[in-house]
This record gives C-alpha cells, structure tokens and sequence, in this order.
C-alpha cells in the first residue's frame, strides 16, 4: 500500500494529478516487491526541519527517504518531498513537475529499498535503475542533460 499524504496545498495546485503521478512512479519502483510506503508531499520548511534534525543540514532538500527497521514489516519506510525545492529544479533543468516529481519519487522508493549513491559506482548503477523504471512508466532519463554537458 502506498499512503499520500498532501501537507502542501501548492502541490495539488501545480498539479491536480499529484496523488496519481506519485502512486505510479512508487508502484513502478516497488515492481514486485511487497511493502507499504508513507510519501508526504509537503513545503520547503518542513523538509528543512526534518533534514536539520535528521542529517544535521539545516537546509531543504527535493526528497529525504526514512527506511523503516525490518521489524517495521511490512513498513518499508517513509518519502518526504519539499513542493518549492522541487518546482524551482524542475523548471532550472527544463523538465515538467510531473516528471521530476516521478524520478524523484522513484529514486525515494529505491532508497527505502537499501540502493545508494554514495560513491561513483553506486550512483551509476542507482541512475541506470533508476532510468529503466522511469522509461517503463514513459518518462524520460533524467540524467540526459548531465549527459551532454
């Protein structure tokens, strides 16, 4: 089961479809895997909050993950994404919220799943996970326009 949960009203306004585009993208992520997911769709301030008292920076950040403990099961964890953060990189990298919304979601749900991108190799293979599951559900790969630079 995946539970959303809108704190920010700014997400349904930019996008009415917002509880739909999150459930597709978790679901396309999970495939088979059987858990439930918390996704709270909230501000800037709220992430900011959360990503000072839990990682010690005191700044907002698009996506934080809280893997659950396995005795938690069938709780796979918790995604929090902060609206402005999200709107703002969207627009700077030239893609809709929708889809930056669905890649984000995806690389939340990859994390409660124990991936990382702590060093080079990691990432590679996160961002590759994360470009199939993506293309599977007709976005685009995120990571093009990094490609070309």
């Amino acid at each position: 089961m995946i539970e959303i949960e809108v704190e920010a009203e700014a997400w349904t306004g930019a996008l009415p479809e917002t509880e739909a585009i999150v459930e597709r993208a978790a679901q396309a992520a999970l495939g088979a895997i059987e858990g439930d997911i918390v996704v709270l769709l909230t501000d800037d301030e709220s992430v900011r909050e959360l990503n000072a008292r839990f990682r010690d920076k005191d700044r907002p950040t698009n996506v934080l993950s809280f893997p659950a403990p396995d005795n938690a099961a069938p709780h796979l964890g918790d995604i929090v994404l902060a609206y402005g953060v999200c709107a703002t990189e969207a627009e700077a990298q030239g893609k809709t919220l929708a889809d930056h919304l669905s890649h984000l979601v995806v690389h939340g749900v990859l994390h409660l799943l124990g991936r990382d991108h702590e060093d080079d190799g990691e990432a590679e293979e996160m961002e590759a996970e994360e470009r199939d599951i993506l293309a599977q559900i007709g976005i685009a790969d995120p990571y093009a326009s990094e490609q070309q630079d």
